[in-house]
């Protein structure tokens, strides 16, 4: 099953089985360093994971060209490991690590600030890190238009 076909089923209600959150935060270090969309060097897209705060956030910065786009930061929270999405559109969706099917990992929305019921929202997320020289990011943005799904291969730098 790839992420896409995951994030769907989260949708659907189907049940998601325990993973460990520390666990899942090392293999998203795994990412640490600078990313493209696969095939498309030329594009100004670049996707930088870097670690701070001792090590303990994991940040995802989306940049075109010198432009910042958005940031995701990944942090252990007691039992769960958290993404919160600091969007363009300024809402800032939370989403928590709902399950592990390995090496697939996948986060659903928990709750956001400042989040205006009339606009998009990230609401599922998804690393199928099956090739770490490829690794798949998978999203869902939810409006009251419905769900926008997208599916990004990336390649190192």
């Amino acid at each position: 099953m790839n992420a896409l076909s995951l994030i769907l089923a989260l949708a659907a209600g189907q049940p998601a089985a325990p993973v460990s959150p520390a666990s899942a935060f090392q293999k998203l270090e795994g990412l640490v360093g600078t990313w493209h969309v696969a095939g498309e060097t030329r594009s100004p897209l670049r996707i930088r994971f870097y670690t701070t705060a001792g090590g303990t956030v994991l940040v995802e910065e989306w940049r075109k060209g010198d432009v910042p786009h958005s940031l995701t930061l990944y942090h252990l929270d007691g039992g769960t490991l958290l993404a919160t999405h600091y969007c363009p559109q300024g809402n800032q969706p939370r989403l928590a690590l709902v399950s592990s099917d390995a090496p697939i990992l996948r986060f659903a929305f928990r709750d956001a600030t400042d989040l205006d019921p009339r606009e998009s929202h990230q609401h599922e997320l998804a690393f199928d890190l099956s090739d770490p020289a490829q690794p798949v990011r998978s999203e869902i943005y939810r409006s009251s238009s419905g769900d926008e799904p997208s599916r990004l291969t990336l390649a190192r730098d």
